[in-house]
């Protein structure tokens, strides 16, 4: 909870900075991280260093066995350049060259075990720290996604929401998580051995910094681009997603239109767009490391010149033997800056990611949480003077009505008149623009979200159940009951004999969106789920108006035993579901048109007449 409560007031970060903030707290990872980096380098630059004693014995064994003094101990380069020296001409001395050159190659790979397995160590610990900050990251998105109003989701494509979700999380990872070595241990590759350069000969080291900042320009003009790029790919990959998310819970549409070619084109529309793209980006993105190289290669031959004039005039300062480990320090430095121009590369598409991902958390909650508690429901819920669209246009206007405590209140009218967005407003999924919904005279706005919907339970038209078991779509949410509870309930909504003829009972899985189970019977676990949560307040939005008769008069008879003695607000198609209601509420273009019981609204020869007569039902 720190993480997310950190990361929130991070909005104002960069983004790079932003994520390193979801592996909070750093002082877990950089000390231990820091002193290993510093140790590889350290006997990197060793290794590399015994080059020249390594070349002396090989060619001048002379030289190497020449006797010297044992150095005075300090801190210093010279100090441990000068000890090796002294080991090296005692043991020649003493040994002979084969011994010496033996104790060269055994520093050598001590100084390479060293190095690598402190390198390995680091590396363990920026493992460590990359995958806590990608779930931090994952689990911060998902409370987002299941916080957010249900408009939030009306208003997007679900394309877009899921390759966020996959995509970029991917993405993020793949380039900005798993660019966090390179950015902090190839700088330190690069000092270490430009010290080593420096020390060697300050005169050559000058000329290669020199040239240096003309390749980190070119790099930065090469890589500016890339974030544009990366924007319309992934914008792009968005609507491939929704493609294949509408193919996926479109299918039987789509087979039954004959529609696969049309599918299929629009797909490879946007498709190909994608790859024209990707490609123009990776190329671009590919350059870096070819022009690095070769940046890097120019200025070694200028290297190389500048130190053969040199020693043509007597001016190099150091043997031939010295001048080789020079280059090869030099090479060396070359590398880790490659891979940091790669690092850079691909760090702007994975940026562009981490602003998509953190657009999505930055999202305003939309629907405030009240602070007033309501331990029961006493009264009724009252609608007053409420006005509503979602957009220009308002979906309700100026609509007032009442529920009483233990009435059924229905909701009639033509599709579009604002029955659904009426009952969506009672559990908070919109707020009202105007006007107020009252639970005992108490605004639901100033109540606790969490409390206010534990006084309901939703029967909609569209059950969703999750790719789950029986047991589990009925006991969803709740960690108090038991399984003769969950028996009960499903008794209750008639939903235990088709459940027991079930393979594997009450534990079978019922698919995606509940897809191995009939209309009907999704219908009735919804109703066991809400039996079970046994709330005073329910809404019915068209329970029945797509199933068949005999699924309808089954869930009918479980919707009687539910709503008995509860308040109930249905939004009917069918009228002689709520021909028994205490209120019926007749809307049209959003508002209310007539009111009354069914007898009254019958008499009155009016909408709900109308209607009556074309379902023929009176």
């Amino acid at each position: 909870m720190k993480i997310r409560i950190f990361a929130a007031h991070a909005t104002n970060m960069n983004p790079f900075k932003r994520i390193l903030s979801y592996a909070q707290p750093l002082r877990r990872y950089w000390p231990g991280y820091l002193v290993l980096s510093i140790l590889s380098v350290v006997f990197g630059v060793v290794n590399y260093g015994l080059l020249g004693p390594l070349l002396t014995v090989l060619f001048d064994n002379e030289a190497a066995a020449t006797a010297c003094g044992r150095p005075e101990f300090s801190l210093t380069l010279s100090y441990f350049t000068e000890w090796f020296r002294w080991l090296l001409s005692s043991v020649i001395r003493g040994g002979g060259v084969i011994r010496g050159l033996l104790l060269v190659c055994g520093a050598i790979i001590l100084a390479s075990l060293l190095s690598n397995v402190c390198r390995y160590l680091s590396q363990r610990i920026v493992v460590k720290l990359e995958t806590r900050m990608m779930k931090n990251i994952r689990r911060d998105l998902f409370r987002k996604i299941a916080s957010l109003p249900v408009g939030w989701f009306t208003e997007r494509r679900k394309g877009d929401v899921l390759s966020s979700i996959s995509n970029d999380v991917a993405e993020v990872q793949n380039t900005v998580a798993g660019s966090f070595h390179v950015f902090f241990r190839e700088p330190l590759l690069v000092l270490g051995f430009l010290a080593m350069l420096l020390w060697m000969s300050p005169r050559l080291t000058l000329v290669s910094l020199v040239a240096l900042p003309v390749s980190a320009f070119l790099i930065t003009r090469l890589t500016r681009a890339l974030r544009a790029g990366s924007v319309e790919t992934q914008s792009l990959m968005g609507r491939i997603v929704s493609h294949f998310e509408e193919a996926i819970s479109g299918s039987r549409i789509i087979k039954a239109f004959s529609a696969r070619s049309y599918v299929e084109r629009a797909f490879e529309k946007d498709n190909e767009r994608h790859r024209h793209v990707i490609l123009r980006v990776r190329n671009r993105q590919e350059m870096a490391s070819p022009v690095s190289e070769f940046l890097g290669i120019s200025i070694a031959a200028i290297v190389l010149f500048y130190g053969g004039w040199l020693n043509y005039r007597g001016e190099l300062g150091m043997s031939w033997q010295q001048f080789i480990v020079y280059i090869m320090f030099y090479w060396k430095v070359l590398e880790p800056a490659k891979a940091l121009s790669r690092s850079y590369a691909s760090l702007q598409k994975g940026l562009v990611s981490a602003e998509r991902i953190f657009r999505i958390l930055d999202e305003p909650a939309g629907i405030p949480d009240g602070n007033l508690a309501i331990p029961e429901f006493r009264d009724e819920v009252r609608f007053e003077h409420v006005t509503f669209s979602y957009g220009d246009e308002p979906v309700l206007r100026d609509v007032s009505l009442t529920v009483p405590k233990g009435k059924m209140v229905a909701l009639v009218g033509p599709s579009g008149a604002g029955k659904s967005t009426l009952a969506d407003l009672l559990p908070r999924f919109y707020d009202v623009q105007e006007g107020a919904v009252r639970i005992d005279g108490i605004d639901i706005r100033e109540l606790r979200l969490d409390e206010l919907v534990a006084l309901m339970g939703i029967v909609p038209q569209e059950t969703l159940l999750f790719n789950d078991t029986v047991y589990n779509n009925i006991a969803f949410g709740r960690e108090d009951v038991g399984p003769d509870d969950v028996r009960e309930a499903a008794r209750i909504a008639h939903a235990d004999s088709f459940i027991e003829q079930l393979p594997q009972g009450y534990d079978t899985p019922v698919g995606d969106r509940g897809a191995k189970l009939s209309g009907g019977q999704r219908q009735r676990i919804a109703i066991a789920r809400a039996v079970l949560k046994n709330p005073p307040i329910l809404i019915l939005d068209e329970a029945t108006s797509s199933l068949d008769t005999e699924s309808e008069r089954l869930v009918q008879d479980a919707l009687d035993r539910l709503t008995g003695g509860r308040t109930t607000l249905v939004i009917a198609h069918r009228l002689s579901t709520i021909r028994h209601a205490d209120r019926i509420y007749v809307v049209q273009d959003g508002r209310i048109v007539e009111e009354g019981n069914h007898e009254e609204l019958v008499g009155n020869n009016g909408l709900y007449s109308h209607l009556c007569s074309l379902q023929a039902f009176s």
